[in-house]
């Protein structure tokens, strides 16, 4: 195909997939389906692979991707973005209405009545008919440049279609909202992984849309419905609110579904009234009717205050809320391990359905509230997939209502596996340590693939949590049963907006397990998240092992335990007098003798003691974690899964002894980012020639590995005349690879 073809071809399939987008996303009535979309999104995909010129910023490709941006830019509206005043008083609204005829004595008022969407005003400016930029409202005059983020938005128009004569500048003012659906869809998988659901759609949207990353945006159940006009340079003149309404939905834009016009304060009333009873059949959520001038002239006339127009208000309804008995609350495991606290509560019929059970969030918003089992509370539904509790009803509080101890409550261990469990201060949760318990499947995973660990390329953060959401992987070692189709079919959004992995990440990620399975032993010994095996104790075990069959029968591991075993109960004999004191004695020493004959220990004397002891590389708790794991059920088939998959990691074993390695009793500190060596690869490569990485210099530090843009370490470094050295200097100490 010739580049004229091509590019004629791809205006034809860019205008079809247009049509199709304004059917299913603004008007809802698709007239093709699913399937025969995709063939025509893919083939206008593979043609702009061929032909990369061809995608420009308003192809409909372009509406999910994008790299991460580091900051959102401040964007100036043109004409000030205001907001509403509002009320819940229907005596209150009925006077904003005199006031406004009080100030047009002579004028028949019109006035219209839509819903006030309950999601995150924006502003669009488009220029020729192009999307040039979109942005919140901020402070009203400067707002967040959004606009990777609302490009994926489906129902967004990029470009006005079918308009002949398109404005030169047009900026349209909406609302970005999460549906009702995809909201509680979106907090049911927050919830099974652990992750404190979004209170209510509002929060949901605004946090999707101020991500750094669109393409966590695009995952989310997004859309927009459009009523008001800033700024505008057009030929067309229009009188009347409906008339812009009008022009634009022909232009593409989603706009109310149900509009009031009320020609007298009882039919404006009898609006809000209607709206009310039919409001939660809407796709989105709604708090409240907005009330509007519809004639141009007329809100010129009235005017505006600073803040607000005086032709304008929001009339807010008074959420749903019921009183119940709080029973009991129970603690849920996410598959990232988080505790929830969740309401059993009496249940009662609230908006539609009967509730029995409510989110309580976390430990401190239990504390904040003051929720204490057999309260009676207050609880509200707007739009969770568990309805909150919004508050407790004192006075009818029992004599006996212990305020809440989380800890406590939950036994200080996680309920599905009865490991320890601790609080995480920066997510503000609990969170169940063992990284082996059942109930946290995505966190196994992400930990398994980590850099630090196995380094599996593409198959962390939302990847992970999508495999196992969809079945594809429960274990860590099910990612090596993975295959190229399923994999490119993942789909890392929604159904409401998909967003498939794609066969070419796929391909990468099968690359990257691959490699693993020759990765090096410490590195699997990290990632399989044994117990008390962190980095370090993985690389000394690895240093004395040549496969992980070795280290699951370590005869060294045994003679730790033995040695520390033996010693003690040689000196409960010695005190006691028994004859088998000198029995045990030498029973430890021939164990101290093979550990030091492996390099596995080093003689010492302990202070105040007679008897010399030896110092091990690992003590006791560890050997006997490392031991245990591998000889139960969980780690034996850990075993089994890895020969049966030819899994092989690279041995690692030492060729000579630890006091021959040239890091031996060296710290170092690493700050800066080094021309081609991670951070990690450095440590890793410290660390396995016997020295030790530190996070802070001070006068023991041996030598600062600095790289570009390092900080306050390196100065630290010159006052203290610590050794710094580059990357160069740094490989030329390590010696040959």
């Amino acid at each position: 195909m010739t580049l004229p073809q091509a590019t004629t071809k791809h205006a034809q399939l860019v205008a079809e997939i247009r049509h199709h987008d304004n059917l299913y996303y603004t008007e809802a009535r698709p007239t093709i389906s699913d399937q025969e979309y995709d063939r025509l999104y893919r083939a206008l995909a593979d043609l702009e692979t061929e032909f990369p010129g061809l995608a420009t910023a308003d192809s409909p490709t372009q509406r999910v991707g994008g790299e991460p941006v580091k900051a959102f830019r401040p964007v100036q509206h043109q004409v000030p973005m205001l907001s509403l005043d509002n009320t819940y008083s229907q005596e209150e609204a009925r006077s904003f209405v005199k006031r406004v005829q009080k100030l047009l004595p002579n004028a028949t008022l019109a006035w219209t009545v839509e819903p006030k969407i309950d999601g995150l005003a924006i502003n669009l400016r488009y220029e020729n008919g192009a999307l040039i930029s979109g942005a919140t409202r901020g402070d009203g005059v400067t707002g967040d440049d959004i606009t990777s983020n609302l490009k994926t938005i489906r129902s967004i128009p990029l470009k006005f279609f079918g308009a002949k004569n398109p404005p030169r500048v047009l900026e349209v003012r909406g609302e970005a909202y999460m549906k009702r659906a995809g909201f509680k869809k979106l907090n049911t998988g927050r919830i099974a992984a652990g992750e404190e659901p979004f209170s209510n759609p509002r929060n949901a949207a605004a946090g999707s849309l101020k991500q750094l990353d669109p393409r966590i945006t695009a995952q989310r159940p997004l859309d927009a419905i459009f009523y008001g006009v800033g700024h505008y340079e057009g030929e067309e003149t229009f009188a009347t609110h409906q008339q812009w309404l009008q022009h634009l939905k022909a232009l593409g834009f989603k706009t109310p579904g149900k509009i009031w016009l009320c020609q007298s304060e009882d039919e404006l009333f009898a609006a809000i009234d209607q709206l009310d009873k039919i409001r939660h059949d809407f796709e989105y959520e709604t708090d409240g009717a907005v009330i509007k001038l519809n004639d141009f002239a007329m809100r010129e006339e009235v005017g505006y205050t600073s803040k607000a127009p005086r032709w304008a208000m929001a009339y807010k309804y008074a959420p749903e809320q019921l009183q119940t008995r709080l029973n009991d609350i129970t603690i849920q495991v996410g598959r990232t391990g988080v505790l929830t606290p969740v309401a059993e509560l009496e249940p009662v019929f609230l908006a539609g359905s009967t509730i029995g059970r409510a989110t309580l969030h976390n430990e401190d918003e239990i504390k904040r509230k003051d929720i204490r089992i057999g309260d009676t509370v207050t609880i509200e539904k707007a739009g969770e997939v568990i309805p909150a509790v919004v508050g407790v009803v004192e006075s009818k509080r029992p004599a006996n209502a212990a305020p809440f101890d989380f800890f406590q409550h939950a036994g200080g261990k996680c309920p599905v596996c009865g490991g320890p469990i601790a609080r995480d201060p920066q997510y503000v949760a609990w969170r169940c340590q063992n990284l082996q318990c059942p109930a946290q499947a995505t966190r196994r995973v992400e930990f398994f693939t980590a850099r630090g660990a196995l380094d599996i390329e593409s198959v962390g953060g939302i990847v992970a949590d999508k495999l196992v959401e969809h079945g594809l992987v429960r274990e860590p070692l099910d990612l090596f049963n993975l295959t190229l189709e399923p994999l490119g079919a993942l789909n890392l959004g929604t159904e409401e907006s998909a967003r498939m992995f794609g066969n070419k990440n796929a391909e990468k990620a099968l690359q990257a397990i691959e490699r693993a399975k020759t990765a090096p032993l410490s590195r699997w010994l990290f990632g399989l998240a044994i117990p008390e095996v962190g980095k370090t104790t993985a690389l000394q075990l690895a240093t004395f092992h040549d496969t992980i069959e070795d280290v699951a029968e370590s005869p060294l591991l045994r003679d730790v335990i033995a040695y520390h075993e033996k010693i003690e109960q040689a000196r409960q004999a010695r005190r006691e007098q028994s004859d088998q004191h000198q029995q045990l004695k030498s029973e430890a020493e021939a164990a101290a003798q093979r550990l030091i004959g492996a390099g596995f220990a080093e003689k010492s004397r302990r202070k105040n003691e007679k008897e010399a002891g030896i110092n091990t590389e690992l003590g006791p708790v560890v050997a006997h974690s490392v031991l245990d794991y591998f000889g139960s059920p969980n780690g034996k088939e850990v075993l089994r899964r890895m020969q049966a998959l030819g899994i092989h990691p690279k041995s690692q074993k030492a060729a000579a002894s630890k006091a021959e390695q040239p890091f031996t009793g060296k710290t170092f500190v690493l700050t800066g980012t080094l021309p081609m060596l991670t951070r990690e690869a450095a440590s890793s490569r410290i660390e396995s020639l016997g020295g030790k990485v530190t996070g802070s210099v001070s006068k023991n530090t041996d030598y600062v590995l600095a790289g570009a843009e390092a900080g306050s370490k390196l100065d630290k470094a010159q006052a203290l005349g610590v050794p710094v050295i580059d990357e160069a200097a740094f490989l030329k100490l390590c010696g040959p690879f």
